[in-house]
């Protein structure tokens, strides 16, 4: 049981949310990100949010990783909803 000054888990319900952006450094986890990048900008639904959203002179590879980072935080802000 929680003592009146310990935070309960229930504090932070987003516990990983406090992670700063470099928590992706292991040579690992940049291998999976650069092939989660290439499968998501092959899906059906980031090439609508592409053609819907963004410059048609973007090159989809200059700048894929801005792109599907914008791409998960728009596609996660609206589930939130």
């Amino acid at each position: 049981m929680a003592t009146p000054n310990s935070p309960s888990p229930l504090d932070d319900p987003f516990p990983m949310s406090n992670l700063s952006p470099d928590y992706l450094t292991l040579p690992a986890d940049s291998e999976i990100w650069a092939s989660l990048k290439q499968a998501i900008a092959a899906s059906s639904g980031f090439q609508r949010w592409h053609v819907e959203h963004c410059d048609p002179a973007t090159d989809i590879q200059a700048e894929l990783d801005t792109l599907v980072r914008r791409y998960l935080r728009e596609t996660l802000e609206t589930l939130a909803y």
